[in-house]
C-alpha cells in the first residue's frame, strides 16, 4: 500500500477486516462479509466493553444513530441517500461501509452534469463490437452494474449534480433490481444479487441544481449528516486527521495542542458570524466545515515543514486560514478582516497565549491578498 497515493479503505485497514471477520459469528444478511453490529464496530472503533483482544480504530466521527440507521438500511433492499453539506463525512461513511460490507468501496459512479445513462448501466467496447459484434464480452459494465452482478455495494457520488435523465435510471436499477440490455438477443437481462444495494450522497447546497423526483426520493432512506458542532468530537476528528497526515508524509513535527484549540475556536466563531449574517454577501463563501479545518491545518503543517522551522506557528496557521477561506475576492477579505480586528484583537489582548501571533498573521496575509 506504500506506493498508492490514497489506498482505499478494504485495503487501508484490510488487517481490522480479517481479524473482524475471523471472530465474527452474528447473522450476516445476504452475502455480507460482516454483521451489522461488526460493520457498525468497524466504523465507530471499539470500546472496552466490547471485550475484544485487540483495539478497532474509530474512523468515523458522528452520532452513533446515523451509522446504525444506514446500516439497517443496506441490510433492507432500499436505497441509502446521505445528505449534508461540504465535509460532513458523507463520501467517507459512504466508503468505510461498503468497505466492511463488501470489501470493495471502489463502485463508484460520481454525478456530475456530464453523467449519463451508460455512466450507470453500460457501455460498448467499440473495437470489439466492430470485430465480433455485440456481446456479452463487448459490453463494458458499469460500477452499479458490477455492483448488481457481484451482490455488493454501488456507490453514487453527488446525486443532485446529475440530470434528471440519469436520476431516471437510477429509479428502474432500484425499483426492479435488474438492467436491461435489449441491444442482446439473448441473456439480455443483468439481475441483480441478494447484497446490492446503493450508497448515493448529495449536497444539501446544491438544492435546486437538479432536484430529486418524488419516485427516487421514495427509493432511498434519507440519513441527514449534520455539520460538526461539538468540540470535543470535532478536535478529535481533526487529532485523528492531523497524526494520518504526519504518518502518510513521515513529517515529524511539532503540532502545539493550544494551537488546535485556537484553529477550532476560530472557525466556532466564523460560523457564529455566520449564522448571524442577514445576507449571503455577508458569510464566508467556504461551508466552515471540519474537512476545511482540517485542510487549513494540514497546509499550515506542510508549509512549516517545508519552508518554516519545523514546527507549527500560530502565525503559519493564521496565513493558512487566510489563505484556504478567502476565496472571494474581496468580499471573503473583507469579512475575516472584520473577524480579526472585531473578534480575535481584543482575545488577544485579554486572554494573550497564542492569539496576539495569530492575528498578526492574519493581518500579514490579508495585506499579501488585498
Amino acid at each position: 500500500m506504500s506506493d498508492l497515493l490514497r489506498a482505499p479503505a478494504e485495503l487501508k485497514y484490510a488487517e481490522e477486516l480479517d481479524w473482524l471477520e475471523s471472530i465474527d459469528d452474528g447473522p450476516k444478511p445476504f452475502a455480507w462479509r460482516l454483521s451489522p453490529k461488526m460493520v457498525r464496530l468497524f466504523v465507530l472503533g471499539s470500546e472496552p466493553s466490547d471485550g475484544l483482544d485487540r483495539e478497532i480504530s474509530q474512523k468515523w466521527f458522528g452520532d452513533r444513530s446515523f451509522v446504525e440507521r444506514s446500516i439497517v438500511t443496506l441490510a433492507s433492499d432500499r436505497g441509502l441517500l446521505l445528505i449534508g453539506d461540504p465535509g460532513t463525512g458523507k463520501s467517507w461513511l459512504a466508503e468505510l461501509l461498503s468497505a466492511a460490507i463488501s470489501r470493495n468501496s471502489t463502485l463508484v459512479v460520481q454525478g456530475t452534469a456530464g453523467t449519463t445513462e451508460d455512466h450507470i448501466k453500460y457501455s460498448w467496447n467499440v473495437s470489439m463490437v466492430i470485430a465480433k459484434g455485440q456481446s456479452r464480452e463487448s459490453m463494458i459494465p458499469s460500477p452499479i452494474m458490477t455492483a448488481m452482478e457481484s451482490g455488493a455495494i454501488g456507490r453514487f457520488e453527488e446525486l443532485t449534480r446529475s440530470t434528471s435523465d440519469v436520476q431516471d435510471a437510477l429509479i428502474s436499477i432500484l425499483s426492479e433490481k435488474y438492467i436491461s440490455v435489449p441491444e442482446l438477443d439473448s441473456d439480455n437481462i443483468v439481475f441483480a444479487k441478494p447484497g446490492f444495494s446503493v450508497i448515493a450522497t448529495a449536497n444539501s447546497r446544491d438544492r435546486g441544481v437538479n432536484d430529486l423526483s418524488s419516485a427516487l426520493k421514495r427509493r432511498f432512506n434519507f440519513v441527514r449528516i449534520p455539520v460538526m458542532t461539538n468540540k470535543k468530537s470535532e478536535a478529535e476528528i481533526v487529532r485523528f486527521r492531523t497524526e494520518e497526515l504526519l504518518r502518510r508524509h513521515q513529517i515529524e513535527l511539532d503540532v502545539p495542542p493550544t494551537l488546535l484549540d485556537v484553529l477550532l475556536q476560530s472557525f466556532a466563531d466564523l460560523r457564529a458570524s455566520a449564522a448571524a449574517a442577514g445576507s449571503d454577501d455577508e458569510k464566508l463563501e467556504s461551508a466552515l466545515s471540519t474537512a476545511e479545518q482540517i485542510g487549513v491545518l494540514e497546509d499550515a503543517i506542510l508549509h512549516s515543514n517545508f519552508f518554516g522551522e519545523r514546527a507549527l506557528t500560530a502565525h503559519t496557521l493564521a496565513s493558512s486560514l487566510v489563505g484556504s477561506l478567502a476565496r472571494r475576492e474581496p468580499e471573503d477579505l473583507a469579512i475575516l478582516n472584520k473577524y480579526l480586528h472585531g473578534v480575535v484583537e481584543p482575545r488577544s489582548k485579554e486572554e494573550g497565549g497564542s492569539w496576539p501571533e495569530f492575528l498578526e498573521g492574519g493581518r500579514d496575509a490579508i495585506a499579501t491578498l488585498s
